[in-house]
């Protein structure tokens, strides 16, 4: 399991003119659990270690500080213009559609607030997804012998529902016996029942779970929950380093649809 230090990362304070680079506002959905904000906090501070001169901040929309309200606030008293707010999102439901944009449109004038797009689907998200299997115990050679739980957060949205349905069926097509997905609300079936499921496929000797979340919280411990019955449990995509390199990779994306006179940022290295 990672862990993160229990105190939360202050705001960062660029060592390059902001001028020159859209702040990168990363927005988390927040949560009661103190583990949620930790663990966000911990992928911001890997995406500042790939962007040091990049200024990150990180706002939630519930339960956690700084809000991201405020954080628009405090930008455009410091003179800020230019922001490119990032949903730490893997699929786009309501939070995406209706939620962030709402919050965004509220920021102040000054301000010049641009939303890059959800995580997800994206390569490096199966590669985190297959770290934190392997970190879990499981080895390349078992991969096909072994049925996996993709098992997501849940949503009512359709669109979101048929994303994580396409994901597992392309993850099933890099070596795994059955990848099966699951969904911890909104949608059915729930991990216990995918996980028994996958007892009965041919050719399935052992059931892992890979949880599809980035941060513990409430319906991640559902997940866990469900995996009782399951050989392995892997841990939540949280600060995996292939999770903040696809945040760099969507500001890049954003930012070069973007209509703006400043310079792009050096990109990373066999960004995939």
């Amino acid at each position: 399991m990672h862990r993160t230090p229990p105190h939360p990362t202050p705001p960062y304070r660029a060592t390059l003119p902001t001028e020159d680079h859209p702040v990168l506002l990363v927005i988390a959905h927040g949560s009661r659990d103190p583990r949620h904000a930790e663990t966000v906090h911990a992928l911001v501070r890997a995406v500042r270690s790939l962007r040091p001169g990049l200024r990150v901040e990180t706002g939630f929309l519930d339960f956690n500080a700084p809000t991201v309200s405020g954080v628009l606030a405090r930008l455009a008293a410091e003179g800020v213009r230019d922001v490119m707010a990032l949903p730490l999102l893997l699929t786009r439901a309501f939070h995406a559609k209706a939620d962030i944009p709402a919050v965004l449109r509220a920021a102040p004038a000054s301000l010049r607030v641009r939303q890059a797009a959800v995580l997800g689907p994206s390569p490096l998200l199966l590669g985190a997804l297959e770290q934190r299997l392997h970190e879990a115990g499981l080895t390349p050679a078992d991969k096909s012998s072994t049925g996996v739980v993709l098992a997501s957060a849940g949503s009512s949205d359709p669109e979101a529902i048929a994303v994580i349905a396409e994901i597992a069926r392309e993850w099933r097509l890099t070596g795994w016996c059955a990848v099966r997905p699951a969904f911890a609300s909104a949608s059915l079936p729930r991990t216990e029942d995918v996980v028994r499921e996958l007892r009965d496929v041919p050719g399935v000797r052992r059931v892992a779970v890979a949880p599809y979340v980035l941060a513990p919280g409430f319906l991640p411990d559902r997940i866990a929950r469900g995996a009782a019955e399951a050989d392995v449990l892997a841990d939540v995509l949280g600060p995996a380093p292939a999770v903040a390199r696809l945040l760099v990779r969507r500001y890049e994306e954003a930012y070069a649809r973007a209509d703006s006179p400043v310079a792009p940022l050096a990109r990373i290295p066999a960004l995939a």
